[in-house]
């Protein structure tokens, strides 16, 4: 203890010190909490990449299913016509 401070100024002075300890762990925690959740938005982000990725495929071969079913139809139609006609149906 120095000739010109109190016991009071002393707790004070621990008192700052535990508060800026206090201060810079709680900082640190903070940095890794925020890594945390950064890291956490970076995996869904991902992870609705790949699901996106997943849905467009399926997209494309539903798209195609549509493309044969249309052939197909097409090709029923012109039967279901030439047979109402009396006709045999175009050969392709």
């Amino acid at each position: 203890m120095n000739p010109g401070e109190s016991a009071l100024d002393l707790a004070a002075k621990r008192l700052e010190r535990a508060v800026h300890v206090l201060e810079q762990r709680l900082s640190e925690k903070l940095r890794q909490a925020g890594a945390e959740v950064g890291g956490l938005f970076d995996q869904d982000r991902a992870n609705l990449a790949a699901e996106l990725d997943r849905s467009r495929a399926r997209e494309r071969e539903l798209e195609e299913a549509g493309a044969q079913a249309s052939v197909a139809l097409g090709k029923a139609i012109e039967e279901i016509r030439a047979a109402l006609a009396g006709q045999a149906p175009a050969e392709q």
